[in-house]
């Protein structure tokens, strides 16, 4: 899915992103020096962690937007453009690691992506990630779908959410040993007091090509945001109904 980013943006209010891929970070058990590709890295910061704990690490993103920022954050680490279904390493590396990156690529698409990253390690290399899981964002798109509908349009899902079932066996079909895999919700607080239609904007992209003007869009994100104020505004605060998909594997 090709995506053009308000990085900025990205970085100033949705720094929870990479703030949670922290403890997915925490599945790494190689030691210091080892060659890690940060996969999907957008602005860097968690490369900067991996570079933190001591790994040899590399940050490969499809968004010039995004990496611009982390080049200009993080000067010392390599940052490379790339497609994460259609990419060679010139080396092969001990860890691919990933934090929300892989809902966004097409189901159809998941072999190819894992066929490189299996192709980007070493035997016996590991394969860490979270990603959106099966149930994410569940109340957000069904009230999207709804709004879309009351006015003339039709809302296809731009997301690949799978259950822990598919997508392990999607990983031992195409040469992986799932070693651990949890799907759990994690409630997350967006924001200010505009967090839900923030959220909306920056990350609902390709629904939105149906929509004929900008006055329409505003309508239908206004309609969705009131909508959502019944299950996801508490106290005060926005929430988004995350669902996350956790997994570490080893390449056979």
């Amino acid at each position: 899915m090709n995506i053009k980013w308000d990085a900025e943006k990205y970085t100033s209010d949705f720094s929870y992103v990479h703030r949670y891929g922290n403890s997915v970070a925490e599945l790494i058990d190689a030691p210091a020096g080892s060659l890690v590709l940060d996969l999907g890295c957008g602005n860097g910061a968690l490369t900067k962690a991996l570079l933190d704990k001591g790994y040899n690490v590399t940050g490969m993103d499809a968004s010039e937007e995004l990496l611009s920022v982390a080049r200009k954050s993080y000067p010392t680490i390599n940052f490379f453009q790339g497609d994460a279904t259609n990419f060679v390493l010139s080396e092969p590396v001990d860890v691919v690691f990933s934090n929300a990156v892989f809902h966004w690529i097409e189901k159809e698409k998941q072999p190819d992506m894992i066929n490189c990253v299996y192709n980007a390690l070493k035997e016996g290399g590991q394969f860490v990630f979270e990603f959106g899981g099966y149930g994410n964002n569940r109340v957000i798109n069904s009230a999207l779908a709804e709004s879309f509908a009351e006015h003339g349009f039709s809302y296809r899902m731009p997301f690949y959410f799978p259950s822990i079932g598919e997508y392990a066996s999607l990983l031992e079909n195409n040469g992986f040993q799932v070693k651990y895999a949890t799907l759990f919700p994690r409630p997350t607080e967006l924001k200010g007091e505009n967090g839900m239609e923030n959220w909306i904007r920056m990350f609902i992209k390709t629904p939105f090509a149906t929509v004929p003007s900008t006055q329409k869009k505003d309508e239908i994100i206004s309609q969705t945001v009131e909508e959502l104020k019944k299950e996801l505004f508490i106290n005060g605060k926005w929430y988004a109904d995350y669902v996350r998909l956790r997994i570490k594997s080893t390449r056979s």
